[in-house]
């Protein structure tokens, strides 16, 4: 069998950032763009946890959905399986810096939140305790201060 793209980038070298994993074309014409949303360097930094990737997981993911300006082209939010950030799939042929503030927000949304995690009931979640908010609001603010707000090349594009 084939390597799948994401097997492909060099993640001794890959940095924190954004990234555009793929590009899909639906049966329909439409294009979906699977951006590498990219917390933590991987094997030369500690992945994030479980625990924080589901609550953040939830609290982006709702974020996303309820943004007026971006809700009807947000496809999918989810962690990646290695923990180290998670995949965003949004409608359209978009670049790294189409999202920059979006992910900017969606993390400050993160970094900020008080409350009860939306959707972290024993009705609504399939493990609805296996959430650590104080190290999710953490790791949230770590990659928008370190990441984020101080973005290079080196952070959009994955290394050749």
């Amino acid at each position: 069998m084939e390597k799948i793209a994401s097997f492909t980038i060099d993640h001794e070298r890959l940095l924190r950032g954004i990234y555009v994993s793929r590009r899909d074309t639906t049966p329909a014409g439409d294009t979906v763009t699977t951006f590498d949303i990219r917390m933590t360097e991987p094997n030369r930094e500690p992945a994030l946890t479980p625990e924080s990737l589901h609550a953040m997981e939830h609290l982006a993911a709702t974020y996303l959905r309820n943004r007026p300006d971006w809700r009807d082209r947000v496809v999918y939010w989810g962690p990646m399986g290695c923990c180290t950030g998670y995949y965003l799939l949004m409608q359209g042929a978009l670049e790294p810096c189409d999202i920059l503030q979006l992910m900017r927000d969606t993390m400050d949304y993160v970094a900020s939140f008080n409350g009860e995690v939306p959707g972290a009931t024993s009705r609504d979640c399939g493990n609805y305790s296996f959430m650590d908010l104080a190290e999710a609001k953490r790791n949230a603010r770590r990659y928008l201060d370190e990441v984020l707000n101080c973005i290079t090349d080196e952070n959009l594009s994955y290394p050749r």
